[in-house]
């Protein structure tokens, strides 16, 4: 999952927490990175939307929530085990210092795109 999501951005906005149904999701541009390898030019990215499900809580640090147009770029998915059960902590590492922490019973995620693909202007590149 971290690997298709790498490098997706997405605006606060798009962020949606239900305590009530226990699910986090957000809407994202995602970047194609399923054949961009192969590729020299033409990369793509998707509108997707990602679901957890089962969330007990969220957190979320350097996120201003009332700034719903700032966008916030996904660097990684990690997940940290609590105990020996398959409860823990799903961290959505952003860029800069921003992360949404996730305390979930267990991980019950969904991806999908949900629209058309566009061209993008070149691919994301890291040190």
């Amino acid at each position: 999952m971290s690997a298709h999501m790498q490098d997706s951005v997405f605006k606060v906005g798009d962020i949606d927490w239900s305590p009530r149904d226990a699910q986090f999701a957000l809407a994202a541009n995602r970047f194609v990175w399923e054949g961009a390898e192969r590729k020299r030019k033409g990369f793509e990215r998707r509108r997707a939307a990602l679901v957890f499900k089962r969330v007990l809580a969220v957190r979320s640090l350097g996120i201003d929530r009332g700034k719903r147009d700032e966008v916030l770029s996904l660097l990684a998915l990690r997940f940290e085990q609590k105990g020996e059960g398959p409860e823990g902590t799903v961290e959505l590492s952003l860029s800069g210092t921003a992360s949404i922490a996730l305390d979930v019973e267990c991980i019950e995620v969904q991806l999908a795109d949900i629209g058309g693909a566009w061209e993008a202007s070149s691919k994301p590149r890291h040190r």
